[in-house]
């Protein structure tokens, strides 16, 4: 996989060309990503979610899957985002204009994940058992709700990026 940036401010995680799926780390033996006798695997149906983000059952819990595009995907925890690069020159660049992005983004429609913890996000042609072995990061999240939704901005004349935001929602 290319590395658009070296070293890196934050870790990416890129795919080979599927969506890339935050499971929640409680079931992600759960998640058998390309693999399986079934006619559809987990694969499959990550593949079938329609618009920038969606979400999947896997065990007693929920995937967040951030479709559209395979674009190399980060998150900051601080503004509680994933990033997703679609257009930019350098990571610097493309990170410098993520508050522009936020203030700027017209945000679509919301969905509500419930989380248990900790979330792996990954390639989800991968099984779940296996995310040691690929491009992967750990996301910590606060269990409960979380209210989703996504955004496709263009902060500069060069820089197009995705925003997907997590706000815990109120007990």
């Amino acid at each position: 996989m290319v590395r658009y940036a070296e070293p890196s401010a934050v870790e990416w995680v890129e795919s080979g060309g599927g969506p890339l799926i935050a499971v929640p780390e409680t079931v992600l033996p759960f998640w058998a990503g390309a693999d399986g006798d079934e006619t559809a695997s987990d694969y499959d149906r990550a593949c079938e979610i329609d618009g920038f983000v969606g979400l999947l059952p896997v065990g007693d819990s929920a995937a967040l899957v951030l479709g559209d595009e395979p674009a190399s995907t980060t998150y900051l925890p601080d503004q509680g985002i994933f990033v997703r690069w679609c257009a930019a020159d350098s990571e610097a660049e493309l990170l410098a204009r993520v508050p522009d992005a936020l203030a700027t983004a017209a945000w679509g429609h919301e969905v509500r994940w419930n989380v248990p913890g900790t979330v792996v996000l990954f390639d989800s042609a991968w099984p779940g058992r296996e995310t040691e072995r690929t491009e992967h990061l750990r996301v910590t999240l606060e269990p409960g709700a979380y209210a989703v939704r996504a955004a496709q901005v263009q902060p500069g004349p060069e820089i197009w990026l995705g925003l997907i935001e997590l706000r815990r929602l109120p007990h």
